[in-house]
């Protein structure tokens, strides 16, 4: 089965406990949080704040998104305000394998993300470390993007570096995700799935997930 999971960067925030209850209302598994330091990605968005304001909820795991250059420094109050897992770009860090460590030391499920233009080769060092790996299918920093076509074959590059670790990693793509569009990414190896727009902007939510689920039957 294929998890799904709605990023509450697309959600309205003068209502953000109701929107994020209704990611459960509406059958979702996780909650993806964008945090953006404006400095990796010109955007800023989210702090501790909004990891308590959103596990005090909600009881679904909190899938934390770290766009931030040199995030050690910040992991352990993220963790602390109760994230579940931990996200970190391989292009913001120096010493990748420290920080995973840090992660998973604290607690958390370690992961790592990849930008539209980072191979995948990158991951040959530490995949065997990971709880997860994350593949922007748009540059990262803004929501309601349309996807990067290119970012496909390197879905599936990453699932056949999964399946040769023998490990349950899971594979999420982001950026610009639909049910109209998702078969082909989950047909690769992906499974996990962020949505916003296409979620927090829909008529029916509970339809956009079930049309993402439906896909992997």
């Amino acid at each position: 089965m294929i998890t799904v999971a709605p990023s509450i960067l697309a959600a309205d925030f003068t209502k953000l406990r109701e929107e994020i209850e209704s990611i459960a209302d509406a059958g979702g598994d996780w909650v993806h949080v964008d945090v953006m330091d404006g400095q990796f990605v010109p955007a800023l968005s989210f702090g501790t704040p909004i990891i308590k304001a959103a596990r005090s909820v909600t009881n679904l795991p909190l899938d934390v998104h770290l766009m931030v250059y040199e995030p050690d420094h910040l992991i352990p109050d993220f963790i602390a305000a109760g994230s579940s897992r931990i996200t970190v770009h391989v292009e913001a860090i120096k010493h990748l394998n420290r920080t995973i460590q840090l992660v998973k030391s604290l607690g958390a499920r370690a992961g790592v993300t990849l930008s539209p233009g980072t191979s995948a080769a990158c991951l040959e060092a530490v995949i065997d470390e990971v709880d997860l790996v994350l593949v922007m299918t748009v540059d990262p920093g803004f929501g309601g993007q349309k996807l990067i076509p290119g970012t496909l074959k390197k879905v599936e590059r990453i699932a056949e570096m999964i399946k040769q670790t023998g490990k349950q990693i899971y594979l999420e793509v982001d950026g610009g995700i639909t049910p109209e569009n998702a078969h082909t990414f989950i047909e690769a190896g992906a499974d996990v799935l962020v949505t916003g727009t296409a979620f927090f902007k829909a008529q029916n939510r509970n339809q956009v997930i079930a049309q993402l689920k439906q896909i992997s039957r």
